[in-house]
């Protein structure tokens, strides 16, 4: 077992329009950073050392329950000390409680010499995504981990299936400085949808992964339509709707909302585009502020620092 281990984890995109909680990837230039340490004796403790206002009370951070999920299952006891290094900012909708869990699960298993594996760590990490949104999701928690896109096949029991990444795939991110609870973000959703929206939603999942698997980015893009989710989260974001006709005019081949939002990303197929994208989101967030990425989607997750 080391004594100490410092880790990064990414911020991700859930989603990816049709692909509600079973879809999901990694944002590799942004995201967690999280020193663990461990010693003798029992019990959790964390020092947040950024900027960004996080609960002082240890058992309302998701790296609690992740850090005893993980102990639990390998049948371990152990004081364990996180400095938070590094944060998102939460309510994002880049998967801020995620990048704290995948941090936390995959520290754990490198500072015990890696015990359990990759979907094991990605179960650890659930734990901190229902303490923060009330149900057990990985969308978000399996690319923070694994990197690049992930495909959750079933949660009973956990089936995590890596999607291959196109080499053109670009995608421009702006999260605005507005905060959107996923809790919330999660309670408007109706329980039942039509069977009509069902059979769309189902066909652009289908397509979604085939067009990953044959490069081909005008069907990825033909398919990142929501029907579930973003109809009643887009209420959240101001000029949703025109933002989205001004990004698509621009050469975007789709865009969606980021997880359960405020953040919202364009796809593309080009760095030009997801630059010129980026632009156009800035411009559009100016009032409230926010932060942009243009971003290369890469295979890169959870890594030892």
């Amino acid at each position: 077992m080391k004594k100490k281990v410092t880790v990064f984890a990414p911020a991700s995109i859930a989603n990816l329009g049709c692909g509600f909680d079973v879809i999901g990837l990694a944002l590799d230039e942004v995201g967690d950073v999280l020193e663990i340490s461990a010693s003798d004796g029992d019990g959790i403790s964390i020092v947040n050392e950024t900027n960004i206002p996080l609960p002082t009370d240890t058992e309302l951070n998701v790296i609690t329950p992740v850090v005893r999920k993980f102990l639990e299952m390998i049948s371990e006891k152990a004081k364990i000390k996180v400095r938070i290094i590094r944060k998102i900012s939460p309510g994002s909708g880049i998967g801020s409680s995620a990048a704290s869990s995948a941090a936390a699960a995959f520290g754990m298993n490198q500072l015990y010499d890696c015990p359990l594996s990759e979907e094991d760590v990605v179960l650890c990490a659930m734990e901190g995504e229902n303490l923060a949104s009330g149900g057990y999701h990985a969308d978000n928690a399996a690319p923070a981990v694994m990197g690049g896109i992930v495909l959750i096949r079933g949660y009973e029991p956990l089936d995590l299936i890596k999607l291959p990444v196109p080499g053109n795939f670009y995608c421009s991110v702006a999260h605005p400085h507005i905060m959107v609870s996923t809790k919330e973000a999660r309670s408007i959703l109706p329980r039942e949808i039509s069977l009509h929206d069902a059979v769309r939603q189902w066909g652009n999942v289908g397509g979604m992964v085939s067009g990953l698997y044959s490069g081909d980015m005008a069907l990825v893009g033909r398919a990142m339509k929501d029907l579930v989710a973003e109809p009643y989260r887009k209420q959240f974001i101001p000029g949703f709707d025109d933002l989205r006709t001004r990004v698509m005019d621009a050469g975007a081949l789709a865009m969606n909302i980021a997880g359960s939002g405020p953040s919202v990303f364009a796809l593309a197929d080009s760095y030009r585009t997801a630059v010129l994208t980026e632009k156009i989101m800035k411009e559009h967030f100016a009032s409230t502020g926010c932060e942009t990425y243009a971003i290369k989607i890469t295979n890169r997750g959870a890594r030892v620092l």
